[in-house]
């Protein structure tokens, strides 16, 4: 028997540990373009605005990955579509870095962010399905706080690894540690659930979301309040810094990595809470504590301040964001769980994409200080009242009991 416990406890976390990793991997892959758009301009012989097109693209292209890889792991399984997606990434990686031309990597990007959005979703439905229930929520928030590390990994490499090998080695690093995760993925078990609810057909899988739209409608309107939280607080808040505060590059980027850390301080935190809070309650409480330092993150005096600020928002916003996870996969149906979550939240990203450009139009008009602080508001607020009037199923299990259990 002890045996067997082990074996299990071996299994849950492999699943959970190639999911972090494939989470961290995505991030990684796409603050690299973020941290080398002056980089890219100059290899290329293009305009900045060229490379941040590529940026968009990348993201536009996340819903269509979300919905292919998402459709293949309900029905073929979580394991073998996790490892097929890291292979794409490793690929995409590896032809990134080999781009010859502004075209090229442009295409390329596309493809790319095919992978993006295929990742999470898969991701998702294997370790929330692999953890126990108990632990759910802490692992929730574990798992989104990959996002974060792969940020702080890309900073990490953007300061070393650029200056001494090139560009292309920043991408080429993103392949290697995507054969780390594959590896891993080798040893991640099938998913229990999986078994149990699979889909006899890819069109049973849309037949019952088209069953659930409201269901589906109303999570992917809260995600893309959820992206307004996080793009909001995180897109232009460099910028903020260098044009309000006259903050140095260095500066900026040593910020970056702080309020990062805050970042998986707050996942990590609030995703525990909502084991005894619930879901909702716990998300709500984490929105609280980054409206209330506002006055800090946005209208603060010194660099010190707004550091304190950016770090405490970042506790809040990714702290909202460490419940997503479990929040999502419990909301789905047993035989959509890997399409509906994924699925959501990348059109959630895709519809949130004009936030930066909203908050600095807003600039010109009100100033940069309530531009940011003013978006910030009402997406909170209408974020908070979408939650309570919301339902979750905290703890629901995913698997059926054995034949003849009396529970």
């Amino acid at each position: 028997m002890a045996e067997v416990a082990q074996s299990a406890r071996r299994n849950q976390v492999n699943a959970f540990a190639a999911s972090f990793m494939g989470w961290t991997l995505d991030a990684y892959g796409f603050f690299v373009v973020v941290f080398l758009v002056g980089t890219l301009s100059t290899a290329f012989h293009v305009g900045k605005a060229l490379i941040i097109v590529t940026l968009t693209a990348m993201l536009a292209a996340r819903p269509v990955g979300a919905f292919v890889f998402g459709l293949l792991t309900d029905r073929y399984g979580r394991r073998a579509v996790l490892m097929l997606n890291v292979s794409y990434f490793i690929l995409m990686e590896l032809l990134l870095g080999f781009s010859s031309s502004y075209k090229f990597f442009l295409i390329a990007g596309v493809i790319y962010g095919m992978g993006f959005g295929g990742m999470w979703g898969v991701g998702a439905s294997l370790s929330m399905e692999a953890v126990p229930q108990r632990w759910r929520g802490l692992l929730s928030g574990v798992l989104q706080s990959g996002y974060s590390v792969g940020y702080i990994i890309a900073a990490i490499a953007a300061r070393f690894v650029l200056p001494t090998l090139g560009w292309r080695w920043m991408f080429w690093m993103g392949g290697i540690l995507g054969l780390v995760t594959l590896l891993v993925s080798f040893g991640a078990p099938e998913s229990e659930a999986w078994k149990q609810h699979r889909a006899p057909s890819m069109v049973a899988v849309l037949r019952i979301v088209g069953q659930e739209w409201k269901q589906f409608a109303y999570l992917v309107f809260m995600m893309v309040f959820m992206m307004f939280l996080s793009h909001g607080t995180q897109d232009l808040y460099p910028d903020f810094l260098r044009s309000t505060h006259g903050a140095s590059n260095s500066a900026v980027a040593y910020i970056a990595i702080l309020f990062n850390i805050g970042a998986i301080v707050g996942a990590i935190l609030f995703g525990a809470l909502s084991q005894r809070l619930g879901r909702r309650f716990a998300m709500v409480g984490a929105l609280v504590l980054s409206i209330a330092v506002i006055p800090w993150w946005a209208f603060g005096g010194t660099l010190a301040t707004l550091t304190v600020g950016a770090f405490l928002m970042q506790v809040g916003v990714q702290g909202a964001w460490g419940v997503i996870p479990a929040h999502l996969t419990e909301m789905s149906n047993d035989s959509t769980r890997g399409l509906v979550p994924g699925l959501a939240y990348q059109l959630g990203i895709l519809f949130a994409a004009p936030t930066p450009t909203i908050e600095y139009l807003l600039r010109d008009r009100i100033g940069y200080h309530w531009a940011l602080a003013g978006f910030e508001i009402i997406t909170i607020v209408v974020l908070a009242v979408t939650l309570l009037l919301g339902k979750e199923r905290r703890g629901r299990s995913f698997v059926n009991a054995p034949t003849g259990s009396s529970s």
